[in-house]
C-alpha cells in the first residue's frame, strides 16, 4: 500500500491571516527575498474581490526551528508549522 506524503487541504481567507498572525506560517531559506510591486498587490486584490481563482498554495508540514522567517506582523509568534513553499508573493502582501 502506498503512503501518502501530500494532503489537499482547503483554508478560508480568514484561516490563513490568523496563522500568519500567530506565527503558524513562515518562510523556508529557501525563498528568495523577492517582494511584488504596489500594483501586483492591487492586482490580486482586485481578482479576488471579482471571485476570480488566485492559485494554489503549497506547504511543507514540518517542525521549523525557531528564528524562521516569520510574514506576520508580531515579533513574539509561535515556532512555525508550516513553511511556504508555493505562494510567498501572495501571503505577504495579505
Amino acid at each position: 500500500m502506498a503512503i501518502t506524503v501530500f494532503k489537499d487541504s482547503s483554508f478560508s481567507l480568514s484561516i490563513l491571516l490568523d496563522q500568519i498572525d500567530r506565527g503558524d506560517i513562515a518562510l523556508p531559506d529557501i525563498q528568495r527575498p523577492f517582494v511584488w510591486k504596489p500594483a501586483k498587490v492591487r492586482d490580486l486584490f482586485d481578482s479576488m474581490y471579482r471571485g476570480f481563482p488566485v492559485g494554489n498554495l503549497l506547504f511543507w508540514e514540518t517542525g521549523a526551528q525557531q528564528g524562521a522567517r516569520q510574514i506576520g506582523p508580531q515579533s513574539h509568534q509561535a515556532t512555525p508549522r508550516l513553511m511556504i513553499v508555493d505562494g510567498q508573493q501572495r501571503l505577504t502582501s495579505l
